[in-house]
């Protein structure tokens, strides 16, 4: 029996950011991945501080933002590789009274860091009303960030791949690990969670294309208007995702296929092909906000879950507010507290 602080299951933002906070602090755990790509992994990786349909922006961006910069450069210490990519996106106007809102929006003191007054107009596509830039935006290099971090864990005997199996738990024992914790960090594989059968999560499918565009973007930038489009490679470019909060089968919609496809040919006039079409269910709670927490009768037991499409953002930051209650006893914020689904 090998003793350890700490079970880890998931494969997803949650599981990947909680898993360098105890690299960090150097306590023992094993990470538990079913080897399937999750959400997370098929996710765009946007790191955006606003919400770009009514230029505003969100509970505590600003801090978030921040604290992924310094634990993307703890990361670099043991992978040797920032996954953090300065490539800022710019919004492409739908009309004048966007500029015009934007602009208005730029000079109070919430937005001014995360709205840049100059606009520009870009090469190649259509943008009659420009483009406006956000101030410290940026995107992951997903494929990087969990194909390095997964050989960092399995070089370390950190992670086993293998689904989960809730029946095997014995008290603090499963499956050869005597553990003081466990963490659940599952996405939507929480409605097959036994322990955690309540738990509000609502599935929204995220739709994205991988395209190959016949005249190539002349800049280094992240493009907005309905969804987002930036380079993946040398040929292929990522343009989505779509939101659809309603329960769906589990297979590609054509018709969010459409949706995309005349999403970019509203600013990109050349011919393009569909290399790829992909989805994933994100994991989100009414309230937009993540949810954190242990059991009542099995102490612990803990939760990570409900990160919605700002995965990076939540799961980075609260991967800290987690480690910090579970080992310094710290209160969590009640905004986040599985509690608050009790009242």
């Amino acid at each position: 029996m090998k003793n350890i602080d700490y079970i880890i299951v998931g494969d997803g933002y949650a599981a990947f950011f909680f898993a360098h906070q105890l690299i960090l602090q150097k306590k023992s755990f094993v990470l538990f991945s079913a080897n399937q790509k999750s959400a997370s992994q098929v996710s765009a990786g946007i790191v955006n501080p606003l919400v770009l349909k009514k230029f505003t922006t969100f509970w505590m961006a600003a801090e978030q933002i921040e604290f992924l910069t310094k634990t993307m450069a703890e990361i670099e210490s043991y992978t040797g590789k920032n996954y953090l990519i300065q490539e800022r996106i710019h919004r492409i106007f739908h009309d004048e009274n966007e500029r015009q809102l934007w602009l208005m929006k730029s000079e109070t003191d919430e937005l001014k860091p995360f709205l840049n007054p100059d606009f520009e107009s870009l090469g190649i596509i259509k943008n009659p009303f420009g483009t406006g830039e956000v101030n410290q935006s940026a995107r992951l290099d997903v494929n990087g960030f969990f194909k390095d971090i997964s050989t960092y864990l399995e070089e370390h005997e950190m992670l086993v791949k293998k689904k989960f199996d809730y029946t095997k738990i014995e008290g603090t024992t499963y499956e050869g690990f005597n553990f003081k914790n466990i963490v659940f960090c599952e996405g939507m594989g929480v409605r097959e969670n036994p322990f955690f059968t309540n738990i509000q999560v609502i599935a929204n499918k995220g739709h994205h294309l991988k395209v190959k565009l016949s005249v190539k973007l002349n800049h280094q930038y992240t493009l907005k208007k309905k969804h987002f489009l930036f380079p993946l490679n040398e040929d292929l470019y990522y343009y989505g995702g779509t939101y659809d909060p309603n329960e769906r089968e589990n297979e590609i919609d054509d018709f969010k296929t459409i949706e995309l496809k005349d999403g970019l040919s509203e600013f990109y006039p050349h011919d393009f092909e569909i290399e790829e079409v992909n989805y994933g269910f994100r994991p989100t709670v009414k309230d937009r906000r993540p949810i954190i927490g242990n059991l009542p009768d099995h102490q612990n037991f803990y939760i990570f879950n409900g990160l919605g499409a700002r995965g990076i953002l939540n799961g980075c930051y609260f991967s800290k507010e987690l480690y910090e209650h579970i080992e310094n006893g710290n209160k969590l914020m009640p905004e986040v507290d599985l509690k608050r689904f009790n009242k």
